[in-house]
């Protein structure tokens, strides 16, 4: 294994982040294809319990392991390191083993919760099986996310990103497989081909963890796990360990719970507002609240991909420079940070909104609303990474206080504005649901720029070059979107073929992402931001292949 610099590991984490989430949306067609409705609604089911139980066994856990380890590797406490590490597997195993108990025992409780006595579709005995058998995962998913934590928390973020790959390869492959034997070749019931489906979960987790385990053991010295022997250190205790493990994590829970709160203030006004004081169609009402908090939020979660692999390697690599005090290196990661972010998102976001009619006929099918709520929420994506973004960084520094004032101001302004907005909207002859969406995006611009003005007080920090990147990038997407629409004059965006928008969509991705990259590569904003190194590494690379293919 090679230790990676932050824009190497960026942009690894985030090549792996954003192919995983890809494959997460891919596979549901073939997988709906094979089990239906009903088959869907039961792996809904079980998925949605899951994830729920996963969050709380794991949540914030590995990125706080992935800043102690940075932390204490830097200062050379290798002995405590190792030991941190075990007694993070062990804290967030037994967290893993007790919600795997509660849903094996309380499965039928909770099926019953879920459908009560409703006749005719999936029997509580159905969601009671595809229930036990994916909290198999919620045994291996939160150890296999700490040692993720503990390799990214050394820099080395290749090994990390390939096992999430692995991960999700695995499930999908199972999922799409097994549920097509199980129906098609040996007609089971369909509650036993959903059931082998979830398995899939547990068996990628798994061979993923081994994988990941293979790697951390044949590296033992590039880990410094041999430097403990004989060597005089601090003493810190597992206590001590443990509650700084739990003070890492709680800021961690905290934003990931903030985020959920927005989607809630939609949940709770949204609907009732759009049906009683703006006379939409409950149907149509109902329609939207999924494609803002449901539908649309998968295909966000593409953007948002770029600034979770973005955090991957900047907790390491900022926490290691503010440990030693290298103010200036934090100064500078934290702009790169942001500037990394912005040369990705931005034109991922326009893109997607541009062509919101044929990547949603693509994904789920010709819609009347589905384009029309897409092409705008999508922008909640971009400001909800840059929001995750500065919020890291704080985080990164310790400055806990102004985490939550952050929050708290983001939540604060969307719960202020979201009606409102939605009546402004509507009197304007705009889309009223548009105000909602708007609320959102002005709570995390708030709690962004809150976030960053301390910075700029506290740190010193000047986002002077960040400003002109990001003008540069704001003319090339201009550009960009120029020649889109000229180019619809040859190929229209309204197509209802799924294969037909899937062609289409690939056509415009390659023509914008060409225009975007020459346009940046001119005016030297890639290479100020990549780097030379990086810019002459993507070279060399280009220039082989291109030697190849004419040989």
């Amino acid at each position: 294994m090679k230790k990676n610099n932050f824009v190497q590991g960026a942009i690894i984490a985030t090549v792996g982040i954003v192919i995983t989430k890809i494959l997460g949306i891919l596979y549901v067609v073939p997988f709906y294809a094979i089990i239906g409705e009903q088959g869907g609604a039961l792996y809904g089911y079980a998925y949605n319990i899951y994830v729920l139980f996963l969050g709380i066994a794991s949540v914030g856990i590995p990125l706080a392991m992935s800043k102690l380890i940075s932390e204490y590797n830097t200062l050379g406490y290798y002995y405590s390191k190792e030991r941190a590490f075990i007694l993070g597997k062990k804290v967030i195993s037994m967290m893993g083993i007790l919600g795997f108990l509660l849903l094996i025992i309380f499965a039928p409780n909770i099926a019953y919760y879920i459908i009560g006595n409703i006749k005719g579709g999936s029997t509580i005995e159905d969601v009671s099986l595809v229930i036990r058998v994916v909290s198999l995962a919620i045994l291996v998913v939160p150890v296999l996310s700490v040692s993720r934590g503990y390799l990214q928390g050394h820099k080395f973020i290749e090994p990390t990103s390939i096992s999430q790959v692995i991960e999700q390869v695995v499930r999908v492959i199972f999922i799409i497989l097994g549920s097509y034997l199980a129906l098609k070749v040996f007609d089971l019931e369909l509650s036993t081909a959903v059931a082998i489906a979830v398995f899939g979960a547990f068996l990628g987790a798994l061979i993923s963890y081994l994988y990941l385990v293979y790697k951390i053991n044949n590296n033992s010295s590039s880990l410094n796990r041999f430097n403990t022997i004989g060597r005089e250190e601090k003493r810190i205790t597992d206590n001590v360990i443990i509650k700084q493990l739990l003070i890492y994590a709680i800021p961690f829970i905290i934003v990931n719970i903030s985020k959920n709160i927005y989607n809630s203030v939609d949940m709770f006004t949204l609907v009732k507002t759009l049906v009683n004081d703006l006379n939409y169609d409950i149907k149509v009402a109902e329609a939207v609240m999924s494609i803002i908090s449901t539908w649309g939020h998968k295909l966000n979660m593409i953007v948002i991909a770029i600034a979770t692999g973005l955090i991957v390697s900047l907790i390491p690599n900022l926490t290691s420079s503010f440990i030693i005090n290298n103010i200036e290196d934090v100064k500078r990661k934290i702009n790169q940070a942001l500037q990394l972010l912005l040369y990705f998102t931005i034109p991922m976001t326009v893109g997607l909104s541009f062509l919101a009619e044929p990547i949603w006929t693509t994904f789920y099918g010709a819609s009347t609303w589905g384009p029309v709520v897409f092409r705008y929420s999508i922008f909640m994506a971009l400001f909800s990474a840059l929001f995750t973004i500065v919020i890291t960084i704080l985080q990164s520094l310790n400055k806990y206080n102004v985490v939550f004032i952050s929050l708290l101001l983001g939540l604060g302004t969307k719960i202020l504005l979201n009606i409102p907005l939605m009546y402004s909207f509507e009197q304007l002859g705009f889309y009223s649901f548009y105000g909602a969406i708007t609320a959102t995006m002005l709570g995390y611009i708030v709690g962004t720029i809150y976030g960053l003005i301390y910075l700029n007080r506290n740190l010193k920090i000047s986002y002077e070059k960040t400003i002109i990147y990001l003008i540069n990038i704001i003319f090339a997407n201009i550009v960009m979107l120029i020649i889109l629409f000229l180019f619809k004059t040859i190929i229209p965006l309204s197509i209802t073929s799924r294969i037909v928008s899937l062609v289409v969509v690939i056509i415009y991705s390659l023509v914008g992402a060409i225009v975007y990259l020459t346009i940046t590569y001119k005016n030297k904003t890639f290479e100020n931001i990549f780097g030379n190194k990086v810019k002459n590494q993507i070279l060399d690379k280009l220039y082989n292949i291109t030697n190849k293919k004419m040989l």
